[in-house]
């Protein structure tokens, strides 16, 4: 059992969930109290929009997503075993898990994932959605058999499906909340700024995890040597490589301050951005400089997954102040 958990990252499809959670519920749900509206059987008084995706139509969106990310994972260390056994000195298929079991576990986890997302979509009035999720599914099974190998295409790959997962969450609650109040509202209100917000979450997460592939291609670079792997440190070298990672961080870390001073400018928002996410990017920028070893960059990855959750969790911040009134 252990083995099957660390085999679908079950720490890192927890996070999947938080975030999804999250977007709905510290991000679109007050947003949405924010925005009044007039319905065409009510009193004639203005009231708050409320969320209109059934809660059990999410719950089915999160476990679609869920499927499809740990059948990814699965895969991804199918086709890795070879270059894992000299970047980590161990691996769980063919050890823990059995190559078969390991194909039929992916298998599995992608037919449910995507008959499940092909089902809300339904739900959600839009049937065609659901080519997402067999998109995502073919990509990853993909990303792991061919483009992972080829000069930054699976960096992009991992970085734009990473940055999907907030967006999907708002591309149902928008369709749902469209259906609803184009019918029963007197007047149907811009709804763009829900992409705005969520957007942003995208952003950082493209970003960050961009610059944590190529961080972790650097710490990967025996291995995929060893193979012949096109990754960027193979073909352009690891200073190199990491001077690519140091400017995504720095672009991350000047993006936060610009899109607070432009559209948030509160001082709660400030100050947890620079503890938070800052402080520890500026941390990977110091590994990034002064690393020498394997295991420097191996903090520099575990480090940037920390600015990733603490993304997240700024979300909690932004309900507390869209509660308050703070902006």
């Amino acid at each position: 059992m252990s083995g099957f958990l660390k085999l679908i990252r079950w720490q890192n499809l927890i996070i999947v969930v938080l975030t999804m959670v999250l977007m709905r519920y510290a991000i679109i749900e007050p947003l949405l109290s924010r925005t009044g509206i007039i319905l065409l059987q009510g009193s004639g008084e203005e009231g708050p929009m409320v969320l209109q995706f059934p809660w059990y139509y999410f719950l089915i969106l999160v476990s679609a997503t869920v499927c499809i990310t740990a059948g990814g994972y699965v895969i991804n260390d199918y086709f890795d075993i070879r270059t894992d056994l000299i970047n980590r000195g161990q691996v769980i298929v063919g050890t823990r898990v059995s190559r078969r079991q390991a194909m039929l576990l992916h298998s599995i986890l992608n037919i449910a994932g995507v008959l499940a997302g092909f089902y809300v979509s339904w739900k959600a009035g839009y049937f065609w959605l659901g080519t997402i999720f067999l998109l995502v599914s073919g990509l990853l099974y993909f990303y792991s058999a061919s483009y992972k190998r080829q000069f930054l295409l699976g960096n992009l790959i991992v970085s734009v499906l990473t940055a999907m997962v907030p967006f999907m969450v708002v591309i149902f609650e928008w369709a749902a909340v469209y259906r609803y109040y184009s019918v029963y509202a007197i007047e149907m209100p811009e709804l763009s700024f829900l992409f705005y917000w969520v957007g942003g979450f995208s952003l950082f997460a493209f970003l960050t995890t961009m610059a944590r592939e190529i961080i972790k291609d650097t710490e990967d670079f025996e291995g995929d040597s060893a193979y012949g792997r096109n990754t960027l440190p193979v073909l352009i070298g690891i200073t190199s490589s990491k001077i690519v990672a140091a400017i995504l961080v720095v672009f991350t870390i000047i993006s936060l301050y610009l899109v607070w001073y432009f559209f948030i400018n509160d001082k709660l928002t400030l100050g947890y951005i620079t503890a938070g996410i800052v402080a520890p990017l500026i941390y990977v920028l110091y590994q990034l400089i002064a690393s020498r070893e394997k295991k420097d960059m191996h903090i520099a990855s575990r480090t940037m997954k920390i600015v990733m959750f603490a993304g997240i969790l700024y979300s909690l911040f932004v309900k507390a102040i869209l509660t308050w009134n703070l902006i």
